[in-house]
């Protein structure tokens, strides 16, 4: 079986082609048509299970990716914390960069942004991503349940 990992670098690529032919705009599109038609997963769990729905979803996706993170549910603050210290999708393409294979998207890391903030929001949840440390695949994403205050 191929792992999810294994196509990292054709997502890239893809970004890159996207931006090339329709600028940045065109990227846009790209991701949030996926968030609106292929993160139905998410948004069933968030219904059903709130915040905790969000661990329940990160928990598998980013063990299926061999990351290594933290998570952090708050419920009684209302608030869900993801800390990646290795992402191994950045982690990969910044490898490949190295080795003068491929030169990455170099907004690779904005699609979790636009994906997951256009699910959460409308659902009622503040959601802040932290890409400052992408070039170390390093980031952060705090959702927050708006709902509560």
């Amino acid at each position: 079986m191929i792992s999810c990992t294994e196509f990292i670098p054709a997502y890239s690529e893809l970004f890159c082609y996207l931006e090339e032919r329709g600028g940045r705009d065109e990227v846009l599109r790209f991701w949030e048509h996926l968030s609106d038609h292929f993160l139905d997963n998410l948004r069933e769990l968030v219904t059903q299970h709130g915040l905790r729905g969000c661990w329940m979803y990160w928990e598998r996706t980013l063990n299926e990716e061999a990351a290594d993170f933290t998570m952090e549910l708050d419920e009684a603050a209302g608030e869900f914390t993801i800390r990646m210290r290795h992402c191994p999708s950045k982690g990969m393409l910044l490898e490949l960069q190295q080795a003068g294979r491929i030169e990455p998207y170099h907004d690779y890391c904005g699609h979790c942004d636009v994906l997951y903030r256009r699910v959460l929001e409308p659902m009622g949840y503040d959601f802040a991503a932290d890409l400052t440390e992408c070039e170390r695949a390093r980031c952060s994403i705090v959702v927050r349940d708006s709902r509560e205050r």
